[in-house]
């Protein structure tokens, strides 16, 4: 596999790939373990819309992500696992032990009926054997659904009837900081409307007395003591899938993104070996959850395809104390980093000394994933993390793409605050007009689209492909539109503006929430920002600011109008917030997302209508939020 490692590499390659997409991506295949090779690299029309990649071939993503690594790395560590609790010992589970493990969770689900093209719930904390529960499915063509373990179990009801799992895979409960999740009492109060569901297997983590049901629940550790430690892996075609994993729509549903086996094992090895210069032996942190797409991709299959050691943290970054993350990387020699801008503009909220007192040496990149990271947490990170020699991948993505689109690759591309910076090779953005023109020049500001497949993005969504449509492919025909927003300086680097439906329009100008947030951010008592739309008689729409300040300020109107100054001096004076609300909190999914629709309402004054606030991350500051609307 030819990963560029100099600039001119890249260009070379960039140009390559978009010359003949075929040939680049075939190269890149040609590297994996294959039972059957491919009759045709790409089949697509964007119109129907259809993509299939590498059509007629066949393989199987475990093979790929184990079997071929055990000659040269069966005792190399492939997980490392940091729990909750840092008393608590490490776990080092070695490539031999995660094919065991593996095998074994493969031949339990077969044991209870699990065969090809079912579909397995899983809804775990972040232990190793969410991996192997994972990767067991897929080693038998099962297909999973992780939904993360903080969600309702009105929001696990959503999602097990949707896809029409046969089983469930849980635990007892999960730790999160200083509390202790009842992950099963959720499970159990899901499964009265879940009838699909055959079966229930629990694994015992927090060892915490809870209600198995007779006949369907079973101990994790009782099955797996039942199976054996080999089991053939299932030849899967290319395009069958490989697992469904939702995201929030803007009608409330939520959608189930389906991603299918050749296509994105090939991205996602590809872009983690590239974006990140991944050489072996290093430790390379990702603080997703599992059950995000950056889970699925640079925790799980990313880091295991490219046989490195992936480390995964069960804890929080704030417990016990605003350093854990960086006592994490001081005690393992994490080398890559990569969080998200949530997380560090909570951290930079904190005393310096939380840093200070850890050896950060061992680090040599930082990454930003999630959302458009802002300048100053930028800096923050830059030189307080990476101590201003790390450079800092600001990666683009979303769940549809299922892999890294936009972004610097590590001591290749040079940097620029707060830009995704370049397309990587294989992908191909272009900018639309609001009319569907494609803008070729630089220095643009416009809508991001896709005019060409690549191999991870999503094939549709489960059970309704003309949502899909609809969604993805009928704004700009024949082109895949991400709803982002984006700007192209003059020397073609993207800058994402934040997403379409995020942008507000003042006096018929068109501004980008996430680039008035991160202008308000750069004033030096601000902590983070949300910034929503709000009816204004005379410019159509205000701007209405949500700020969380280090401290609560003394002379409110005074800070607000410096805010105000700082957006006029960074964007312009059109930009400056008409109104501006001090808050503790945001409301913020558990993932990190700030849910708009609450503050959009909060803004409008129908206070009355939030709609659905339990997949909230702290549903009690909505009440704060309204209680103090301006």
């Amino acid at each position: 596999m030819k990963i560029p490692h100099s600039f001119s590499e890249y260009t070379e390659a960039y140009r390559e790939s978009v010359a003949n997409p075929e040939k680049f991506w075939a190269e890149i295949a040609d590297d994996f373990r294959w039972k059957k090779k491919w009759d045709k690299v790409v089949e697509w029309d964007f119109h129907k819309p259809e993509v299939k990649w590498f059509t007629g071939g066949k393989l199987n993503v475990t093979e790929n992500c184990l079997d071929r690594h055990l000659p040269a790395r069966a005792n190399q560590t492939a997980i490392l696992w940091e729990p909750n609790a840092p008393q608590e010992p490490t776990r080092k589970i070695s490539y031999r032990e995660l094919h065991e493990q593996v095998c074994r969770v493969a031949n339990m689900l077969k044991k209870h009926g699990i065969k090809k093209g079912d579909r397995v719930c899983i809804y775990m904390p972040m232990v190793p054997e969410v991996v192997f529960a994972m990767l067991g499915c897929a080693r038998i063509g099962a297909v999973h659904s992780v939904v993360f373990a903080g969600f309702s179990s009105r929001s696990l009801v959503d999602r097990i009837n949707d896809s029409q799992c046969r089983l469930v895979l849980t635990a007892d409960g999960a730790y999160r900081g200083d509390k202790k999740i009842d992950i099963k009492g959720i499970v159990n109060s899901a499964l009265d409307k879940c009838p699909s569901i055959e079966k229930v297997i629990v694994l015992q983590r927090t060892h915490t007395p809870v209600e198995m049901k007779p006949g369907r629940d079973l101990w994790w550790h009782d099955e797996m003591a039942q199976v054996a430690k080999e089991c053939a892996a299932e030849e899967m075609d290319a395009e069958d899938m490989l697992f469904i994993l939702y995201t929030s729509g803007s009608t409330g549903k939520p959608k189930g993104m389906v991603h299918t086996c050749a296509g994105y094992l090939v991205s996602i090895d590809y872009t983690f070996r590239t974006v990140f210069q991944y050489t072996p032996d290093q430790v390379f942190w990702c603080t997703a959850d599992v059950g995000w797409i950056t889970g699925h991709s640079y925790i799980v299959y990313g880091p295991l395809s490219a046989g490195a050691t992936t480390l995964m943290f069960e804890g929080i970054p704030s417990w016990p104390d605003m350093g854990r993350f960086w006592h994490v990387i001081e005690k393992h020699k994490v080398n890559i980093f990569y969080t998200a801008p949530t997380a560090i503009r909570s951290l930079q909220t904190a005393s310096l000394d939380f840093v200070e007192k850890y050896d950060l040496s061992s680090l040599r990149l930082l990454g930003s994933v999630g959302e458009p990271i802002n300048e100053e947490a930028w800096q923050w990170y830059h030189k307080n993390i990476g101590k201003e020699k790390c450079p800092i991948v600001d990666t683009w993505w979303q769940t549809e793409t299922g892999g890294i689109m936009i972004s610097p690759i590590a001591h290749v591309t040079k940097l620029k605050l707060a830009h995704a910076t370049l397309p990587l090779p294989g992908v191909q953005p272009v900018v639309m007009d609001e009319r569907g023109n494609v803008m070729t020049e630089n220095s643009i500001e416009g809508r991001l689209a896709m005019r060409f497949p690549w191999p991870s993005m999503a094939r549709t969504i489960y059970g309704d492909h003309q949502r899909f449509k609809d969604t993805y492919f009928s704004t700009f025909p024949g082109h895949y539109f991400t709803g982002d927003g984006c700007r192209r300086d003059e020397e073609g680097y993207y800058r994402i503006t934040g997403r379409v439906d995020d942008i507000i329009i003042v006096s018929g100008h068109n501004m980008g929430t996430a680039e008035i947030e991160s202008a308000i951010d750069e004033h030096s008592a601000v902590a983070e920002s949300a910034v929503v739309g709000f009816p204004h008689d005379i410019k159509g729409q205000g701007i209405y600011a949500f700020v969380i300040c280090y401290q609560k300020p003394q002379e409110e109107e005074k800070v607000k109008n410096e805010i105000r100054e700082t957006v006029a001096k960074i964007i312009g004076p059109i930009a400056k917030p008409d109104k501006i609300q001090f808050v503790n909190g945001l409301p913020k999914t558990r993932s990190g997302k700030i849910m708009r629709r609450i503050l959009r309402k909060v803004a409008e004054g129908d206070v009355a209508n939030l709609g659905d606030t339990t997949t909230l991350l702290d549903p009690a500051v909505v009440e704060e939020i309204k209680n103090g609307a301006v």
